[in-house]
């Protein structure tokens, strides 16, 4: 069976387990790939450093970069757990993602699609696999791209994005169902805030890649 990748934000983490829960039980090879915003965002302010975006993707300093391993690596321990005995938590550089520097963000990357031996040898062994958005270098990777990445180089079933928000909202109400093209249009114009460009970019990515992407109840379809 194809796996089916699950993207949790930090903001869920805590939640993730029940989350993904019926998809185990349903039999489903499952990968999950978790961020850790909130967390980070709280300890850089924490040690006085700037939290900046720009289109919803974290500007990353060196200083930054080892907060934002610390902490992803903390809420990979902690969603392990919640998830039980069969995960497998593993750090993305650790396991051989790769991205290309985006200069302008500093140490931050656009994660390429791939396989890495480390998660197809979790999912042969009947484990799952829990993802860190890391990548070699280190360079931080937005986890939703990062997510993408991975659906579309395992060749996923479907992706999944669970989030604090019921999916795309637009004009206040919850769009069942979206077009790549149009998909395209909303992210050119420039009229979505915050963490949904970076989440409906990355469904984006997936659809056109052949890989259905799911943002809480929005169908983003090629």
């Amino acid at each position: 069976m194809k796996p089916l990748v699950v993207k949790c934000g930090g903001s869920v983490a805590g939640e993730a387990a029940a989350l993904v829960r019926p998809f185990l039980q349903a039999g489903n090879p499952v990968v999950v790939v978790h961020g850790a915003g909130p967390q980070i965002s709280a300890e850089m302010e924490r040690r006085g450093l700037a939290v900046e975006f720009v289109r919803g993707r974290r500007v990353t300093s060196p200083e930054a970069l080892a907060v934002v391993r610390e902490s992803i690596a903390a809420v990979n321990a902690g969603l392990c757990r919640a998830i039980g005995p069969k995960a497998v938590g593993l750090m993305g550089d650790e396991i051989g993602l790769q991205a290309t520097r985006v200069e302008e963000l500093g140490e931050v990357g656009d994660p390429t699609p791939s396989a890495p031996p480390a998660v197809l040898d979790a999912l042969a062994a009947g484990l799952i696999p829990v993802v860190a958005p890391i990548a070699a270098g280190p360079l931080n990777v937005n986890a939703d791209e990062a997510a993408s990445a991975l659906a579309i180089g395992l060749e996923a079933e479907r992706i999944l994005f669970l989030t604090d928000v019921p999916g795309l909202l637009l004009a206040g109400a919850v769009v069942s169902r979206i077009a790549a093209d149009d998909a395209a249009e909303l992210l050119d114009a420039g009229t979505l805030q915050g963490g949904i460009q970076p989440k409906l970019h990355a469904a984006l990515t997936a659809a056109r890649q052949g890989v259905p992407a799911e943002i809480g109840r929005t169908a983003v379809v090629a």
